[in-house]
């Protein structure tokens, strides 16, 4: 386990971890997720690079404030967080919604991100799960407290610690259920519900860069996807290879939504390559 260490940002406490030297990744969670999914890439990552993964503002161990869950409001967050802990720049790594708030800093804040590495990605399009359209829907923040009740929560957690000791692992959904299970908080729940609103209506994905990916030509650009993802299609990446000139594109087979964690050391392997293999004028090769 990565030491989770905490740090005031505009007034509210950031919880992050970071280990490493060197080049900085900088790795940002999906949607009702954590930094601690990138707790099996990162122990692979920080042998060459220094890695940061915060817990995002209203997520994990971070303050969940009645505040501005928008892509930018992360942004600016992140890019503060970065200048009190005196880095520069950084290769941007964003999960899902990480993925959609990694394109909005590359545009609200280039200076900062080398390089961007887009994972299952938001913001590339309008589809999305059935399940994610709904919650958006009025009357979600009084539905969820019936769908995730804080007893099922114990038990299913009691489920997983049972299957740890017994050496059975399933990745896919292990953080399926830390996304699904964290609703059971209603800080969480209320932070939830007023991020998934931002970024997604009754039909879909409400916020896209599909009219500005051109613009990150000029800026490395991996795409990783499963492609058995259930949640965003894997058209999604093809359409983004296509508009980001120069863009390179991994499919990891038989991996859902979550291909760092459930492939962490392919996905270690791939962005350590990426990064070796696209000097930048902040970063180069080792």
């Amino acid at each position: 386990m990565f030491e989770l260490r905490r740090r005031s940002v505009n007034g509210h406490t950031l919880a992050y971890r970071m280990e490493g030297q060197g080049q900085t990744i900088l790795l940002i969670h999906g949607i009702a997720g954590s930094s601690s999914t990138w707790e099996e890439a990162m122990r692979r990552l920080a042998l060459r690079y220094r890695v940061l993964a915060p817990d995002l503002l209203g997520h994990g161990e971070s303050d969940k404030p009645q505040g501005d869950y928008s892509l930018g409001a992360h942004a600016s967050f992140l890019r503060d967080l970065l200048g009190g802990l005196a880095i520069p720049s950084s290769t941007v790594v964003g999960h899902s919604l990480g993925g959609g708030i990694a394109l909005q800093l590359s545009y609200q804040h280039p200076e900062i991100c080398e390089r961007m590495v887009l994972v299952a990605s938001g913001g590339l399009g309008r589809e999305i799960h059935p399940a994610l359209r709904l919650l958006a829907l009025p009357g979600a923040e009084w539905v969820l407290p019936l769908i995730a009740p804080s007893f099922v929560r114990e038990r299913g957690n009691a489920l997983f610690s049972w299957m740890r000791e017994q050496g059975i692992q399933s990745p896919r959904l292990h953080e399926g259920w830390q996304a699904y299970s964290s609703l059971a908080d209603p800080e969480m729940r209320r932070a939830f519900v007023r991020e998934l609103r931002a970024v997604v209506d009754h039909g879909g994905q409400a916020v896209s860069a599909s009219d500005r990916l051109h613009l990150s030509a000029a800026r490395p650009t991996l795409i990783v996807w499963g492609d058995r993802d259930p949640m965003i299609p894997l058209s999604h990446a093809h359409a983004a290879h296509v508009a980001i000139p120069g863009s390179r594109l991994e499919i990891f087979e038989n991996a859902g939504h979550f291909p760092h964690a459930e492939y962490p050391e392919r996905f270690a392997e791939v962005v350590a390559g990426f990064i070796e293999s696209t000097p930048t004028e902040q970063g180069s090769p080792s």
